[in-house]
C-alpha cells in the first residue's frame, strides 16, 4: 500500500485531466439517476480493485441516503434483495462492459439490458461505465491513495 502517488497525473497532465473531468460532470445523473450511477460507479471501482473510486463512491452513496448495508452486499449484488430490476441491469452490463475483452457483450445480454433501459439511457449509460474505467486505470496505475 502506498501513500503517495507514483506521479500527480492531474498536474502533469492537466488538459487531458481537465477532459476527463469535464466528461464525468457532464454524465446525465437526471436521466439515470444519482443512486444508480453511483452504485454502478461503485461496482466497477470494486471490480477494478480501485481503492480511491471506492471510497469516493461510497460516501457519495451514504450522503444519498444509501443503506449501508445495501452498499456491503452490493459485491453479491446477485443474491442481495436489495436492489431493483433496473439497478441489477445496470449492474451487470457494467461487469460485462468492464470485462471486456474476456466477456461477452451478446445480444440477448443487450436485449436484457433493453428491457429496463431506453436507447438514450444505454448510450449514457455506457459512457458512464467507459469513464468510471478510465478513473479506475489512471488511479490504480499511479497508484493514488485514499484520501485519509
Amino acid at each position: 500500500m502506498s501513500t503517495t502517488a507514483r506521479v500527480p497525473y492531474m498536474q502533469l497532465a492537466p488538459k487531458a485531466f481537465q477532459g476527463l473531468y469535464a466528461l464525468s460532470n457532464s454524465l446525465r445523473r437526471d436521466l439515470l439517476g444519482a443512486r444508480l450511477l453511483d452504485l454502478v460507479f461503485l461496482r466497477v471501482s470494486q471490480i477494478n480493485g480501485c481503492a480511491f473510486c471506492i471510497d469516493m463512491h461510497w460516501k457519495d452513496l451514504i450522503k444519498l441516503d444509501a443503506d449501508p448495508r445495501h452498499l456491503n452486499a452490493l459485491a453479491g449484488w446477485r443474491e442481495a434483495p436489495f436492489f431493483s430490476e433496473r439497478e441489477r441491469a445496470a449492474l451487470r452490463w457494467a461487469e460485462i462492459v468492464t470485462a471486456t475483452p474476456h466477456g461477452d457483450a451478446s445480444d440477448a445480454e443487450f436485449a436484457a439490458l433493453r428491457q429496463q433501459f431506453s436507447d438514450e439511457e444505454i448510450a449514457e449509460l455506457g459512457f458512464a461505465i467507459a469513464t468510471i474505467n478510465a478513473w479506475n486505470l489512471l488511479n490504480v496505475s499511479f497508484r493514488n491513495p485514499v484520501p485519509a
